[in-house]
Parts: structure tokens; C-alpha cells; sequence
């Protein structure tokens, strides 16, 4: 009997900057993984929905963060325009259910609608938490947008959110972007490097 491939969880956000860093040093992992390890990808969703404009300390506090991951991460690159011609809101779950309603139509399609947002996000100054914004994006990259519309406001949508923001909780992961493998019924927290894919894969077994 062929023994199970181990799972690599990989727990993220759309939104969440220091993901954007991880995103070349990843596609390296997922590389080297291919065929070796079931890869599964959970949305953390960093925070609910508002319509409130972030609190400028806050705003100051995110765009320090993007500061640190340019220092950090050699090639990694943001757009601070976006601290000033968007209104930022601390709300990821509607990027978070973009990469649902892709997936809902297109599951080959989530990884350019991942992609999509981060761009969009750090490099064009468009804001995220607005749906007009990942409607466009999920025009750009061919899904059908009136199914699109429909799926990314539908309960289901929603549900399907919460059981991945909660079985990021259950297998204790609370911070983004984080890695986690699963060996039978064994879980086990891998150490993210953000400049090193090697070091990531010493840690998993292939």
C-alpha cells in the first residue's frame, strides 16, 4: 500500500503584506514540493468586514510595515501611493472570499486571483476591500463576472471563509503567512524564512 504524501498547510491573506514578501520564496517551496507533499492552501482572514477608514495611526503603523519588508527582502517593492489616493479600510475578508468565488468557478484560476489582489494592492494603489476593485480583477483574469458577483456575495462564500479562518485556529495558526505540516494525525509548525527557500524545505521530508 502506497503510504500518504504528507499535507503542507500554508495559511494566508491576500492582504497581509508580509505574504506578499513570502511570494517568491514560496513559489520556490511549492517547486521543489511538487509531487512530493499535498500542498493546501487556508485563507486566515486578518480582519472582518468594515466600512470604517483606518484609524491613521494604523494606516502609519501598515505603511512602517511595508517600509521593513523592503529593507527585509531584497526585490520586494510596494506602492505607498496607496496611503494616499485610497481609503483604507482594516478589511480583508472581501479579498479573502475573491479567492473563494474564484475558486467556486475556476479552482485553477486561484492562484492568478491571489495574484491579482496582491498586485493590485501593492503595486497599483487599488484598494482590496472594495468589491468594484476585485470584480475588475476577476474580469482581468477571464472569470465570468456575473457568476463571479454572485458566488463572492452568496452565504456560501461566507461559510466557506469561516471554516478556513477556523481550521487555521484549530491547527494553531494566528499569524500570516504561516506553514504548518501534518504527518498522519501529527501537526507541526514550520519555521518561515523569507530570503532562503532551503531552509523551509530542511524542515519537511520529500
Amino acid at each position: 500500500m502506497k503510504p500518504e504524501l504528507p499535507v503542507l498547510y500554508y495559511a494566508h491573506d491576500p492582504m497581509c503584506s508580509w505574504c506578499w514578501g513570502f511570494r517568491p520564496v514560496w513559489k520556490q517551496v511549492k517547486q521543489a514540493l511538487a509531487g512530493k507533499v499535498i500542498i493546501k492552501t487556508l485563507l486566515g482572514g486578518l480582519a472582518a468586514d468594515s466600512d470604517q477608514v483606518m484609524p491613521s495611526e494604523m494606516q502609519q503603523t501598515i505603511e512602517n510595515t511595508w517600509k521593513k519588508i523592503q529593507q527585509e527582502i531584497p526585490g520586494i517593492r510596494f506602492n505607498f501611493d496607496f496611503w494616499k489616493v485610497c481609503k483604507p479600510r482594516r478589511s480583508t475578508y472581501p479579498a479573502c472570499r475573491a479567492v473563494i468565488a474564484c475558486k467556486m468557478q475556476q479552482p485553477e484560476l486561484e492562484s492568478d486571483m491571489l495574484f491579482a489582489i496582491q498586485q493590485a494592492y501593492y503595486l497599483d494603489a487599488k484598494n482590496p476591500s472594495d468589491v468594484d476593485v476585485l470584480i475588475q480583477l476577476a474580469s482581468n483574469i477571464g472569470l465570468d463576472i456575473g457568476q463571479f458577483k454572485t458566488d463572492i456575495t452568496s452565504e456560501h462564500c461566507q461559510n466557506d471563509l469561516m471554516v478556513e479562518i477556523e481550521f487555521c485556529k484549530n491547527i494553531y495558526l494566528h499569524s500570516f503567512p504561516s506553514l504548518v505540516l501534518q504527518l498522519g494525525e501529527e501537526f507541526s509548525e514550520i519555521k518561515i524564512d523569507y530570503n532562503e527557500s532551503s531552509e523551509i524545505l530542511k524542515q519537511i521530508p520529500h
